[in-house]
This record gives structure tokens, C-alpha cells and sequence, in this order.
């Protein structure tokens, strides 16, 4: 049949090898694509697990430090139901919620290298607006922020973050500087 498709003269005669092409083209392409084209669902499992983990281990944190306010856990108060006084009338009680207001002064965080005018103010939505803050945040909470603000600052690498801002609230303005002077970008 080929052949018969391939004598053909006139107009027909030169689409055929076009759509033969695609068809192969397109026959590969499918097969490379199930050998090949897992990777990006595993890399999404990962992201999945490593949020799910971040997560858990912010909950533990929280949880933590409720303990140490003398307050139920999280956990607790999410799975026991409140005991009813009277049967007529349900006491609910409400957890307070510790809201941190920004402090007085607010430390230029742009002075640690890596860290611009619009990652400043991510860092300030979250709560971070003193170097002492910055130093005591966890480095996971740090790419968490990060990643919740979108692609554009997904490429940046808070890994020396919390040492420079170490020292900048320690007031050891040159050593900071010495050491920025060797870090490219924060790292």
C-alpha cells in the first residue's frame, strides 16, 4: 500500500510522507514519553512529603511551646470534645491566640546578603523584622516563605541567612562585612 501511496501523481503525492512523519513523530513521542516522563510526578511526591514533614514539625513547634505556656496542645483541643456543665446550655471555649505585634524598631534587613527590599517585606508579613528574629527562624520556615511567595523567589538560597543576621545582631558589623565579602548572592 506504501508503495501504491508513494506512486501517486499530482497533488497527493506529497502530503503522504508529511503525514507518514507526523505520525511516527507522534507514535515516538508517546513512547519516550511513558519510558521518560515520571520524573516530574515523583519530584511532585517529594515536594509533597517534605511540606507535609515541614508541616508536621511546625504543628510539634507550636505544640511545644503551648506546653510551655501552660496551654492544651493543639491536637488536644482539635480531638477532645468539651465536656458539657449543663445539658441545656454548651460551654466552647476558644483557645487564645498570641498575636506578635512588630516591634518598636525594625532592623534594615536588607543588610544580610541575599536579602532584597521585596524579600524584606515577605520576612515582615511572617513575623521576622528584627535580626535576633531572623537568626532564631529555622532554615526550613525561611525556604517555606519563600516558596509560598511564588516562582520569582523560589531561586533565592536562604542558607547563610540566619548566621549573618547572627552577627549583625551581635553588632559584629565587620566580620559580617568580611564574610559577605566572600558570599555571592547569600551563599
Amino acid at each position: 500500500m506504501l508503495t501504491i501511496l508513494l506512486q501517486c501523481d499530482g497533488f497527493w503525492a506529497w502530503p503522504w510522507p508529511l503525514i507518514l512523519a507526523f505520525l511516527l513523530g507522534a507514535l515516538l513521542g508517546w513512547l519516550l514519553k511513558g519510558m521518560f516522563g515520571n520524573e516530574e510526578e515523583n519530584t511532585e511526591q517529594i515536594d509533597y512529603k517534605s511540606k507535609y514533614f515541614a508541616t508536621k514539625k511546625e504543628l510539634d513547634n507550636c505544640n511545644a511551646n503551648a506546653k510551655a505556656l501552660g496551654e492544651k496542645s493543639f491536637e488536644t483541643l482539635a480531638i477532645t470534645p468539651e465536656k458539657k456543665k449543663n445539658k441545656t446550655k454548651k460551654e466552647v471555649k476558644t483557645p487564645e491566640v498570641i498575636i506578635a505585634e512588630p516591634p518598636s524598631k525594625k532592623d534594615d534587613l536588607t543588610k544580610v546578603e541575599g536579602i532584597g527590599p521585596k524579600i524584606q517585606g515577605l520576612l515582615n508579613d511572617a513575623g521576622i523584622y528584627t535580626f535576633k528574629q531572623l537568626s532564631n527562624t529555622a532554615l526550613e520556615k525561611l525556604k517555606q516563605i519563600l516558596e509560598d511567595a511564588g516562582p520569582q523567589f523560589r531561586m533565592h538560597k536562604p542558607l547563610t541567612w540566619a548566621q549573618q543576621a547572627k552577627l549583625a545582631a551581635e553588632g559584629k558589623w565587620e566580620e559580617l562585612k568580611k564574610w559577605q565579602n566572600e558570599l555571592k548572592g547569600g551563599l
